[in-house]
C-alpha cells in the first residue's frame, strides 16, 4: 500500500474526488496519508479533518524564494516517507531539485486539454475564460505528471467536455471538474498505484 499525500492551495474539490474514490474502493493500492496545504485556511484543510486525514499547512507566502519553501516542504514530506505526491489545485511553483527528487512521482491535474491554456499563471477560471476567448468547441482536463515546467510533464489522462452555448467561465469550470477532473484524477492516482504507468520520454503507457 503506496502513501499518498496531496498538496493543495483551495477548496479541494478534486481532494474530495480523491478521498471518495478511496471510501467506495475505486483508489487501489494505495492510501491518503496526510494533506499538505500551500495557505492557511484553505477549506482543503477541512474535508481533510472529516475524512479523518492528518492536514499540514504550509503557508507559501512565508517564504521568499521556491528554493526556500520546496526546502521546508521537503522537511516536512521526509517523515511521511510518500510514494506519490498528487497536485490537487496546488499553485505553487516547484524548483528543479524538488521537481528531480520526486521525479515521475507527482502528479497534477489541469484544466484543460494540455498543451492547450496552460503554463505559469493559467490556473482556476483564467483557464476557461481563456478557452470561451478562443472559442474552442472542446476543452477538458489532463493529469500530467510533474516537472519543473509548469504543466509540462508527460500526460497520463485526457477527458473532454463540449464547450456549450451560453457557457460562462463558471460554468464550464463546473462542468469540466466534474466530468472530466474528478474521473481522471482518482483513476489516475489508483493506476500509478498499482505499478501500471510507465514513462518513456514524454510518452506514458498504461499497463
Amino acid at each position: 500500500m503506496l502513501n499518498i499525500v496531496v498538496l493543495v492551495s483551495g477548496g479541494g474539490t478534486n481532494l474530495q474526488a480523491l478521498i471518495d474514490a478511496q471510501a467506495d474502493g475505486r483508489l487501489t493500492g494505495g492510501r491518503i496519508c496526510a494533506v499538505v496545504s500551500s495557505r492557511e485556511g484553505a477549506y482543503a484543510l477541512e474535508r481533510a479533518k472529516k475524512a479523518g486525514i492528518p492536514a499540514f499547512t504550509l503557508p507559501r507566502r512565508q517564504f521568499d524564494t521556491a528554493e526556500s519553501f520546496c526546502c521546508a516542504l521537503d522537511a516536512l514530506l521526509e517523515p511521511l516517507n510518500p510514494s506519490l505526491l498528487v497536485h490537487a489545485g496546488f499553485l505553487c511553483i516547484l524548483d528543479e531539485a524538488f521537481c528531480r527528487k520526486y521525479e515521475n512521482r507527482m502528479l497534477n491535474v489541469h484544466p484543460s486539454l494540455i498543451p492547450a491554456f496552460c503554463g505559469q499563471g493559467m490556473y482556476g477560471l483564467r483557464v476557461h475564460e481563456a478557452a470561451l476567448r478562443y472559442g474552442v468547441k472542446v476543452t477538458g482536463a489532463t493529469v500530467h505528471f510533474v516537472t519543473a515546467e509548469p504543466d509540462g510533464g508527460p500526460i497520463v489522462l485526457q477527458k473532454a467536455v463540449n464547450v456549450l452555448p451560453g457557457d460562462t467561465p463558471e460554468t464550464l469550470q463546473r462542468r469540466v471538474m466534474e466530468q472530466c477532473e474528478h474521473q481522471i484524477l482518482p483513476r489516475a492516482v489508483s493506476l500509478f498505484c498499482q505499478g501500471r504507468l510507465a514513462v518513456h520520454g514524454r510518452d506514458v503507457t498504461i499497463s
